[in-house]
C-alpha cells in the first residue's frame, strides 16, 4: 500500500493501513464499475437507483425510501431522480392517499436499460473478486460487516 500510494514513511499504526488500503479498493473498484456502466451513460449511483426501483416493482418508492436503500449515500437524491427522469428512466407522481409523496417508478425504457446491463454487471463481481474463493469472499464479507457503522449493519 505505501508503494502505491508513494509514502516514504510507515503509516501511523495498522487500522490506518487498513482504512486507506480499504479505501483505495473501493474506490479502484468503482472505477472499473463505472467503466461497465458507460455505455449505458450511467454513473455506479444512477444504476444503484434504477436497480433498486425494479426491485420495487410498479409501487415504487419515496425519495426518502430509495435514500434507505442505496449502497452510497447521495445528498442530493432529488437531483439525481431529476436526471433519471429527463432521460426518461424514471418517472416521478403524487401518491394518490398522501399528496405530499411522491413516488418515483422505473419506466419501461429504465427496465431495458438494466437488462442490457445485466449480464455485465454480473460478471464483474464474478470476475474482479472469484478468484478469492467462496471461504474468503464469506470471511471478507463478515469483516466488511463488523466494519459498518451499527445504524447501516
Amino acid at each position: 500500500m505505501r508503494k502505491e500510494i508513494k509514502q516514504s514513511k510507515p503509516f501511523a499504526s495498522l487500522e490506518e493501513e487498513a482504512f486507506l488500503s480499504l479505501q483505495r479498493t473501493a474506490d479502484g473498484l468503482m472505477r472499473e464499475m463505472a467503466e461497465v456502466l458507460k455505455p449505458a451513460r450511467l454513473s455506479p449511483v444512477q444504476y444503484n437507483v434504477l436497480r433498486i426501483l425494479r426491485g420495487a416493482g410498479d409501487a415504487g418508492l419515496a425519495c426518502r425510501e430509495i435514500g434507505e436503500r442505496m449502497i452510497k449515500r447521495d445528498p442530493d437524491i432529488t437531483r439525481l431522480l431529476d436526471r433519471l427522469e429527463a432521460r426518461g428512466l424514471v418517472t416521478r407522481g403524487r401518491d394518490r392517499a398522501d399528496r405530499r409523496v411522491i413516488t418515483t417508478r422505473v419506466t419501461a425504457e429504465g427496465l431495458q436499460v438494466l437488462k442490457r446491463l445485466d449480464g455485465a454487471t454480473m460478471e464483474f463481481p464474478r470476475r474482479r473478486m472469484g478468484h478469492l474463493g467462496a471461504e474468503r469472499l464469506r470471511s471478507l464479507t463478515r469483516l466488511l460487516d463488523l466494519l459498518r457503522p451499527e445504524d447501516e449493519a
